[in-house]
């Protein structure tokens, strides 16, 4: 492997020998990022970051395979945390992360939560489990899955916000959608989303300054943090119900205290000739390669396996 990396095989083009060459200064800087870790600190083999980080970029950074690795052994698991989940975020959702990031939002690469819980989030709909404080119960009880494509939209975060809140920046995708057995003609709705460098946002200091409670039975399914009740905080705008296509009061959202924002609501159904021009249902795939991809507005994007 190194010296294919290196190129010095004597009978290679000058355009293969220029392309490893390129992969290798990809590595080399890769590795200078993360303090040179894997040379030197014991791990051989598989176990090598390097080894790892060539072997899931050659993969595309699939996210099951590298949440299979994680189950493997801790060691795997630290790697996955530290490294691996981190250029799955950044091969994915290239300018979602850089807004995430941008204006040191991630002091030393550091995200409110982990590298994991925002991997975990744009690949995985936690679903619906339980009945909350302000949400009906649920007959049958959605489970979390993984999502063959989602998309997220900061102009649909805007509208989970307040007025006096609209200077944070607030990713939210668009509603997974689950069959309920209520038989009232609407189904259950789940999405998710994450905001911007949360520590220093205005919907944190406006919690903290009301002494908003945070709640007693319900974390955070990204990152196991403990959560507000945006409901109970009184910080629900009606514009939140329009972008889901709800009915007011038929909601519930929580932001734990890292950032991460869930919720459910239920979905009025509509007819055909309402919902052509509807601008919140999920789009169908258009056969792009497995990253996410940006509308030309730069403030959309949908991510696929």
């Amino acid at each position: 492997m190194i010296g294919l990396i290196a190129g010095v095989e004597p009978h290679r083009s000058n355009a293969a020998v220029m392309e490893s060459c390129g992969k290798r200064r990809s590595c080399d800087s890769w590795r200078a990022a993360s303090g040179g870790a894997g040379a030197g600190d014991g791990n051989t083999g598989i176990m090598d970051e390097t080894v790892l980080f060539l072997v899931f970029r050659s993969i595309n950074w699939e996210p099951r395979l590298i949440c299979l690795a994680a189950c493997v052994s801790r060691r795997l698991r630290a790697v996955a945390r530290r490294v691996l989940f981190r250029e799955l975020c950044v091969a994915r959702a290239p300018r979602m992360v850089a807004a995430l990031t941008a204006g040191g939002a991630a002091p030393a690469g550091r995200l409110g939560g982990g590298w994991h819980a925002l991997a975990k989030l744009l690949f995985f709909c936690c679903g619906c489990a339980a009945a909350t404080r302000f949400f009906a119960p649920v007959e049958r009880p959605a489970k979390g899955h993984f999502v063959a494509e989602s998309r997220f939209s900061k102009t649909s975060g805007r509208s989970f916000l307040p007025r006096r809140c609209w200077g944070d920046l607030l990713y939210v995708s668009d509603t997974c959608e689950h069959a309920a057995s209520t038989g009232g003609g609407e189904d259950l709705g789940a999405y998710r989303g994450v905001f911007r460098g949360f520590v220093r946002s205005r919907t944190r200091a406006w919690l903290i300054g009301k002494r908003a409670e945070l709640e007693a039975r319900t974390r955070c399914p990204y990152c196991g943090a403990r959560v507000w009740s945006m409901t109970a905080a009184g910080l629900v705008p009606r514009s939140a119900s329009r972008r889901l296509g709800a009915h007011h009061g038929s909601l519930e959202y929580f932001v734990c205290v890292h950032g991460h924002l869930h919720g459910y609501c239920w979905l009025v159904h509509l007819s055909s000739s309402s919902s052509s021009g509807d601008h919140y249902s999920s789009s169908s795939s258009s056969g792009e390669d497995d990253k996410l991809q940006e509308e030309e507005e730069g403030d959309e994007g949908r991510v696929q396996f």
